[in-house]
């Protein structure tokens, strides 16, 4: 059968969360996860969907990607298709051609599992690598210690307080009290926590969402953030301490989440929260 490059529509988005559910694995390399489609949902179902990709074979999904921008196709493939000689090169021409509608023209990367066949032919389209990240895990089978300062579980009356600390902890941030009941309103929410960590004094100093896969399978952290004025007091360490307790009581076996290499001062926060540094990944860059 053909493979059948596809949009789902906000109504598939469904289909699409659940076959990256069922993707994740303790052994798989760093990949696309529902928390990351979770996340983008902050600018509604509609846009949710205008950048979601699939690629399908007699029906059956073989192949997600995430358009996170209009340059970065974030994409992961069904482990059994992962070595699929013929989806390989389909999606390395569906991303290289800008009249497929999936990248357009110009520098372009693409996120995708080390280990899938992919890479190879991504190669051979004469995209190179881009700088590299560092992937982290923390086993959840054991015990979590306590954060060492307040948590607070994020509702809708206290969604200004999450967002306000998204703003002052990432330059350039949009998100506000409106991106963040959007976001809570999609399906990926319903196995997700926004956590608020709190100084002495009662402000509020960090903030995480954590996204399960279900019970057994990794969950992901994204994004944590430290307000601008409040860093270097171990705030970082603790809120991400407080991510992991939350998604072993949801039932993940482990917590995973990705930082560009550069950004040492976020490798060092969350090891010193109890997470593993794995060997790094690079993107595939096409330059312009």
């Amino acid at each position: 059968m053909a493979i059948v490059l596809g949009r789902p529509g906000a109504g598939g988005l469904g289909e699409v969360v659940g076959v990256l559910r069922k993707w994740q694995d303790d052994g798989a390399p760093m990949q696309l996860h529902p928390g990351d489609v979770g996340w983008f949902w902050r600018f509604g179902p509609e846009a949710t969907a205008a950048a979601v990709r699939t690629w399908s074979r007699d029906g059956r999904i073989l192949a997600v990607g995430l358009l996170d921008g209009p340059g970065l196709l974030r994409l992961t493939i069904a482990p059994d298709a992962r070595r699929d000689g013929e989806l390989a090169r389909r999606l390395a021409e569906d991303v290289t051609a800008p009249e497929r509608g999936v990248l357009g023209e110009g520098k372009a990367y693409v996120e995708a599992p080390v280990d899938a066949l992919v890479q190879d032919a991504l190669s051979e389209e004469g995209w190179s690598t881009d700088e590299p990240w560092t992937p982290l895990r923390r086993d959840l089978t054991g015990p979590v210690a306590e954060p060492g300062v307040r948590i607070e579980v994020t509702g809708p009356e206290r969604a200004h307080v999450r967002a306000a600390v998204q703003r002052a902890s990432f330059d350039g941030s949009t998100f506000t009290e409106e991106r963040w009941r959007a976001m809570a309103s999609g399906l990926p929410y319903a196995d997700a926590r926004c956590l608020v960590a709190y100084d002495e004094q009662g402000n509020a100093v960090a903030a995480v969402t954590v996204w399960s896969a279900g019970p057994g399978k990794p969950g992901l952290l994204e994004p944590m953030g430290v307000h601008r004025e409040h860093r270097g007091h171990g705030y970082g360490r603790a809120v991400t301490v407080a991510a992991a307790a939350a998604l072993r009581t949801m039932g993940s076996s482990s917590a995973v989440v990705c930082t560009p290499s550069s950004n040492a001062g976020a490798v060092a926060t969350y090891m010193s929260a109890g997470f593993q540094r794995l060997p790094e990944v690079r993107d595939r860059r096409r330059d312009a």
